[in-house]
């Protein structure tokens, strides 16, 4: 049986022999045939992954000719299948490294819900050591890898800081004081960390260095982003100036050090904060997610007045939040270090009036290809108060299941329920409309959250999609990574010029999204179409 490894340079063993790959295309494709194992990918999304975004005219043909020589090369047990309209490579959960990596995480999931530590650590450690190196080391130049490689190193140290919370609660306490140490070195604004290794230095006898390592985190957070560490890390070191007795407890649990998840909202302006706490506020609200509000801005002449701004709407809010304002050179780049630091599920902003355009704006296009989370554009303005319902447009895409994904999460959030618009092919040709594909839609929605599920078929033309929106609250539709001037690039652009609510653009990231189970932390991928 052939075997698979990502958690490190791409590798594939069969038996104890390595199998003799090719060149630098046909281990990409490979590559994204696993990132995506047992799911189908399109042609297209090999050929613009493969050529970053700017396929030849031969493209068609070039993928077909790696697919063919992958197959020679992994020989007849590799099952890489033709299902339209791609390809799919067929795998069992003992083939790939990262499907053994989240079966034992989920069940070092399941022996902590039993309390059970001591075998919770030990599994913990048989899938740290599935890692073989950076996850897919030697492609890491490769444009399309950045994001999975991200998601990935994000997993790992996750992982790790599950198993130091196992080691801390068995009282292995002093021995962890030199890797956390290292750690928090590597990833200076990591608050969990930081928490864990002051709760081992406090149990080490160490309480002064418990509170400087509290000190340097607030520092680097105040320098880096503007923003004071969680209510999570503050209440820990609260504890310790207290020296409260529980910390003090040998084999005694530690207390919860895992941060909320959150929500990143991004205004370009002091006139879009309140469109987007508009839709952000409502999706807080769901259990243990934090809002952050950031100005990221050009001009230090403004700064002092966003963060003015700012913080007077955090005080009117109705739940916490934390706000920031800083200068940046690097808008994209500044907004994934956010999103990835505060472990955003979501990232939310307006985009320009001009967005309809086919060509996206550079700092956005960088901000969608590299973002840990999805990234959800309000695109026309403010959420209307009035109308019925969340408005979906959805043709089984991997950004539709984002976006419908989004929209239900905000329905239930503001009581409402999702309009799901797929294709009436009005039996022409022989064709079938959408009213299946919309049924499995609903059915997976169902199985996550609660909320009803209105299917609508809608003619397959631009002026008929924007006439079905009338009376919706909200359009979330989704948005390929290339704005392209092709069918579902116009009904967008037509949505944006031309329907009645706001429209939400949802771009679907690499990690887990908003409904997903806190366990799927440790999951490469989720979606409610699993």
């Amino acid at each position: 049986m052939l075997e698979f490894r990502i958690l490190g340079p791409l590798e594939v063993v069969d038996g104890q022999r390595p199998v003799q790959l090719g060149g630098p295309k046909q281990r990409a494709t490979l590559a994204l045939l696993l990132l995506a194992a047992n799911r189908v990918v399109s042609v297209e999304q090999l050929a613009d992954a493969l050529y970053s975004g700017a396929p030849p005219v031969t493209a068609v043909t070039q993928v077909q000719r790696q697919v063919s020589e992958l197959r020679k090369a992994l020989g007849s047990a590799a099952a890489i299948e033709t299902r339209s309209p791609g390809y799919v490579v067929r795998l069992s959960s003992e083939q790939l490294d990262l499907s053994r990596f989240e079966r034992l995480m989920e069940e070092a999931s399941s022996a902590h819900a039993r309390g059970d530590r001591r075998s919770e650590a030990d599994l913990l450690r048989e899938a740290l050591a599935l890692w073989h190196g950076p996850p897919l080391a030697d492609l890491a130049y490769e444009s399309f890898a950045q994001s999975s490689i991200e998601r990935l190193d994000e997993i790992r140290l996750v992982a790790l800081e599950q198993r130091f919370d196992a080691d801390l609660s068995l009282g292995r306490n002093t021995e962890l004081v030199g890797e956390l140490d290292q750690l928090t070195a590597e990833h200076p604004v990591r608050e969990r960390l930081h928490g864990l290794l002051m709760l081992a230095l406090y149990r080490s006898g160490r309480q002064a260095e418990a509170l400087e390592v509290y000190r340097r985190a607030r520092e680097t957070l105040l320098h880096e982003f503007g923003i004071d560490p969680s209510p999570a890390l503050h209440e820990l070191e609260h504890a310790i100036l207290n020296q409260e007795p529980s910390l003090a407890a040998e084999r005694a649990a530690p207390p919860r050090l895992e941060l909320e998840r959150a929500l990143l909202v991004l205004p370009s302006e002091d006139g879009s904060v309140d469109a987007l706490l508009a839709i952000a506020v409502p999706l807080a609200r769901f259990p243990a997610r934090e809002l952050i509000v950031a100005r990221l801005l050009a001009d230090a002449t403004d700064l002092e007045h966003a963060a003015v701004a700012l913080n007077e709407r955090r005080a009117s809010l109705e739940l916490a939040a934390r706000v920031a304002a800083f200068t940046t050179l690097d808008p994209a780049g500044d907004a994934v270090r956010l999103a990835e630091t505060y472990g955003a599920q979501l990232v939310l902003l307006d985009v320009p009036a001009a967005f309809d355009e086919p060509a996206l704006p550079g700092d956005l296009a960088q901000l969608l290809a590299r973002s840990p989370a999805d990234v959800a554009m309000l695109a026309n303005g403010a959420e209307r108060s009035v109308g019925d319902g969340v408005f979906v447009p959805f043709g089984g895409g991997e950004h539709d299941w984002a976006a419908l994904e989004l929209g239900a999460w905000l329905a239930s959030a503001i009581g409402a329920r999702v309009k799901l618009a797929g294709t009436d092919a009005g039996r022409r040709d022989g064709r079938r409309d959408a009213s299946r594909l919309l049924a499995d839609a609903s059915l997976a929605v169902q199985r996550v959250i609660g909320v009803e599920i209105e299917p609508l078929l809608v003619a397959a033309d631009e002026q008929a999609l924007v006439r079905a929106t009338d009376g919706s609250r909200m359009i979330v539709a989704g948005i390929s990574p290339r704005w392209r001037n092709d069918g579902i690039g116009s009904t967008r652009r037509a949505l944006i010029r031309n329907a009645q609510p706001s429209t939400l653009l949802v771009h679907r990231g690499p990690k887990p999204g908003g409904l997903a189970p806190r366990e799927t932390r440790t999951r490469f991928t989720w979606s409610i179409e699993g």
